[in-house]
Order: structure tokens, then C-alpha cells, then sequence
């Protein structure tokens, strides 16, 4: 099958997220301010403009008002209570990234976007969301976009089962389409990152992880997510065999982007833009690239600094400056964005096949987007 062969071989392929962290904010994407607006027209593209979430969006951002639709559609069915959770997470922000790479790989590939790829881009937006609330359990979030997270509002036991309506709910409506190709997508995807949240959690407070340990793990939790909703994007438009492996290593490699990226600004951006303090994954005891690479270099007071804020899960022994000063010492950001930037030109690349439009160019601007944004 085709996805076998091409978006989910690691030997073959040795990521815009939840988030590009800066475009968490909607009054700086307009995206959700449209959406909510049920504005109905798409913006003309001109790649010649700076490049912004804003204008990227523009193209599909009529789409993504039908996506809302066809979420609240699913959620008018639903218990009250349920339909009340849903609402909170789905009004707490977030980009809309993925159904947007979905829309804009089927209207590249055929210049619509079906009844079909709408709702399956709800369902791949309702997917993302059951993981964040599964993360924000395991990882005892209490905050998610700036406000409380729904387990810190709920309880655990109530917000778990919330995940679990999220993801059957998805499938239940993926399967109207009645297409194999697109389930075994979908599917994959799904057990690939509930892998990797285990693989993660094996490792946590590991301060010997390797760079290639990472790299699977953002594979599995984040990038082939985003290389299915553009694999989908492609079937679901009857794009051929060979257009949509190529869409699905473009999103495999966005994604891959698109993940390093939120780590390096982990460290580099602010608890506003981020909705949740700096540092939060060392603290939590998850080494990103940055932190590898500088344990790299063998000093033993880096990794007696870094295990204790693993150990303590805080800055008690080690201030943020001290970490964050050594990792400015040793450039490791740099080598981060630089491998980013990598996986942004593999992805570019993969899109050679596919003649020119304002849906090429868009997704071509995407992961440069990632790569340029304001760090």
C-alpha cells in the first residue's frame, strides 16, 4: 500500500503546529476571528507578499468555516455535558493547521475542496484535539493556550473519557466515506502516535537520550500526522499513486519541521506567546534537540544541570539564565534551526511534481514560514 511504502518508512525518510507556537494567538492568524465571523470568501494569493500564517490561511479560510460547521454539527448530537467540553476545547484557540494542510493538498490536487475533504479535515482537527487533552493528562497540564486546560477544569477521570469521544467520534465520521485507503491512513497515524506517547514516556527524565531517539519520537507524535492529513488531502481528490506519496513525505517532513521548531521555541520565546511557562519540557524531563546536542559536548556540569531540573521538576538547584546560558554558549539552538531547516527544503522538494497554482505556492511558504518565524 501505498502509505506503507512511502509516508511511513523510516529507512526511506532518515513538521505549520498545535502548534506553531506564534500562531497559537487567533488575533494573530485572523484564522479563528474568520471562522467565527462565518466569513465565506477566500483571500487571492499573492506570493510576492511577506509570508504570514495570515496569508497562507487566506486561501482556505471559507473551508475552514465549513470545517467549524461540520464540528458543531457532530457536537449538537451530543449529551450536554459532552457537547459543553467539546465546545471549551474547541473555542480555546489553536490554528487550525491541520485540517488547513489537508484542504490545501485537495484543492492543489483537483482545485476543490469536497463536501468529503471537509469533513475529514474536522476529522483530523478533532484527532488533534483528543491527543492535546490525552497530553494534558499525562503531562498534569494545567494551563492550554493561556487558560486552563480541561483536565485542570474537569478532573482527570471526566477529561479522559472526553479524549476517547474525540477520537471515536473522528472515526465514526471518517468512516462515512467508506474509503479503505483513507482508514489505513488515518489509523496508522493514530497508533503511531500512541506509540510514540509511550516511547516518550519510557524515557522521561532519560538524560542520555540520543538525537535519533528524538527524531522517531517526533516522527510518531507529531509528523505523521501532519503527512497524513496531506496524504488524505490527495485521496480524497483522486490524486494518483505517485502525487500522493509525494504528499505524504511533504507532510512527513513539515511536520518533522514543524516540531523542532516548537522545541527551539521552548526555549527562545515567552510564556505570553506560548501560553505556558518556558522550559516546560526540560522541567517535565523531555530532552529536545538543543539539550542533546549540548549534553553532546560532554561537559559533566551540564548534565549534573540538567538532571537536576529533570530530578526536581524545577528550577530550585539551576536557574532558567543557567540553562538557557549554556545552551546559548555551545550555539546548539543554531544546529537545531539548521536541521529544521533541513527537513523545510525535503519537503519543498517534494512538491516538484505538482505543476504551479496558489495552493503550490501556499504550501510551499509553509514550512519556510515555520523556519523564518520570529524565534
Amino acid at each position: 500500500m501505498m502509505a506503507d511504502a512511502v509516508c511511513y518508512d523510516d529507512g526511506a525518510l532518515s513538521a505549520i503546529a498545535e502548534s506553531v507556537k506564534s500562531m497559537a494567538d487567533p488575533t494573530e492568524t485572523g484564522v479563528n476571528e474568520s471562522i467565527v465571523s462565518g466569513v465565506e470568501t477566500q483571500t487571492p494569493y499573492s506570493p510576492a507578499s511577506t509570508v504570514t500564517a495570515e496569508r497562507i490561511f487566506s486561501l482556505v479560510r471559507a473551508d475552514l468555516a465549513r470545517v467549524e460547521e461540520e464540528f458543531d454539527r457532530y457536537l449538537s448530537d451530543a449529551s450536554g455535558d459532552v457537547s459543553a467540553i467539546a465546545r471549551y476545547l474547541r473555542e480555546g484557540g489553536g490554528k487550525r493547521v491541520r485540517p488547513a494542510l489537508l484542504l490545501m493538498c485537495a484543492r492543489m490536487a483537483s482545485g476543490e475542496a469536497s463536501a468529503s475533504a471537509v469533513r475529514l479535515a474536522s476529522v483530523v482537527e478533532m484527532l488533534h484535539t483528543a491527543t492535546l487533552v490525552h497530553d494534558d493528562i499525562i503531562d498534569e497540564a494545567g494551563v492550554r493556550r493561556g487558560r486552563a486546560s480541561a483536565n485542570a477544569r474537569w478532573g482527570n477521570n471526566v477529561t479522559v473519557l472526553m479524549g476517547d469521544w474525540l477520537y471515536m467520534t473522528a472515526y465514526d465520521m471518517a468512516l462515512r466515506e467508506r474509503n479503505f485507503l483513507i482508514l489505513d491512513s488515518l489509523t496508522r497515524m493514530t497508533r503511531l502516535m500512541v506509540e510514540g506517547e509511550i516511547i516518550q514516556l519510557s524515557l522521561i527524565g532519560d538524560s542520555h537520550i540520543t538525537e535519533d531517539q528524538h527524531l522517531d519520537i517526533v516522527r510518531r507524535k507529531t509528523a505523521y500526522m501532519f503527512s497524513s492529513c496531506a496524504e488524505v488531502g490527495g485521496l480524497i481528490s483522486k490524486a494518483d499513486g505517485e502525487a500522493c506519496a509525494a504528499l505524504a513525505r511533504y507532510g512527513l517532513s513539515v511536520g518533522i519541521a514543524f516540531q523542532l521548531i516548537d522545541d527551539v521555541l521552548d526555549f527562545t520565546s515567552t510564556e505570553e506567546k506560548l501560553g505556558k511557562p518556558v522550559l516546560s519540557d526540560l522541567r517535565e524531563g523531555k530532552l529536545t534537540l538543543p539539550l542533546i546536542y549540548l549534553l553532546e559536548a560532554g561537559v559533566p556540569a551540564h548534565r549534573e544541570m540538567v538532571e537536576s531540573v529533570m530530578r526536581e521538576r524545577g528550577f530550585d538547584t539551576f536557574s532558567r539564565d543557567q540553562v538557557l546560558g549554556a545552551i546559548n554558549e555551545h550555539k546548539t539552538i543554531e544546529r537545531a534551526v539548521q536541521e529544521a531547516r533541513r527537513y523545510a527544503d525535503e519537503a519543498i522538494e517534494s512538491l516538484a511534481l505538482f505543476p504551479h497554482s496558489e495552493y503550490r505556492q501556499a504550501l510551499i511558504d509553509v514550512p519556510r514560514f515555520i523556519i523564518e518565524r520570529e524565534m
